[in-house]
């Protein structure tokens, strides 16, 4: 996967031109009212819905190896992080989480941060990524990690309470980033 900066979303959006770069301590204040809507919906993450700002700042700014944000003129409409999925023999692999304004939902943001994602990964010595909890309910991601090359290798059953449905499943996936 080569180098990708900046994104032109023309054909799939109404944004103009995305950056998706390294997010900067600063703009948290941008970053959190995303983070803060996704998560206390319950629906997809699973995270306390009542996490505290500074407990997300921890969780998304601090925690990760990298976090990354994807602007379009001057505005944070996503962000992602990548963080090592587990320690020792297992550090080749990556994790990445992603949440997109809801402004911004449903115009191929979230399809650009994981292709960025991908070569932001072996930038940093991973060879592969794995989603460790894609919820059952969550059919477009489900759908759009499949079209990006993943395969979902296991499925945990009634692994999530979700606010609506009840114990669903969770799928994990996983790609080999490598060619």
């Amino acid at each position: 996967m080569g180098e990708i900066t900046a994104i032109d979303l023309r054909k799939m959006t109404d944004f103009g031109k995305v950056n998706i770069r390294l997010a900067r301590d600063g703009e948290f204040d941008a970053i959190w009212p995303i983070l803060r809507g996704v998560i206390r919906a319950g629906e997809t993450y699973a995270i306390d819905p009542k996490i505290s700002r500074e407990g997300a700042y921890e969780l998304w700014m601090n925690a990760p190896r990298a976090t990354y944000v994807a602007e379009a003129d001057g505005e944070i409409l996503g962000t992602y992080y990548i963080k090592t999925n587990q320690a020792g023999g297992g550090a080749h692999v990556c994790n990445c989480g992603y949440m997109v304004s809801e402004a911004a939902r449903g115009r191929g943001l979230a399809a650009r941060m994981c292709e960025h994602s991908q070569a932001e990964a072996l930038k940093l010595g991973y060879r592969a990524m794995q989603f460790n909890l894609v919820l059952a309910t969550n059919t477009g991601a489900i759908h759009l990690w499949h079209k990006l090359g993943f395969d979902t290798v296991g499925r945990l059953p009634l692994a999530f309470d979700h606010p609506q449905s009840g114990l669903v499943d969770a799928l994990v996936m996983y790609k080999w980033l490598e060619f």
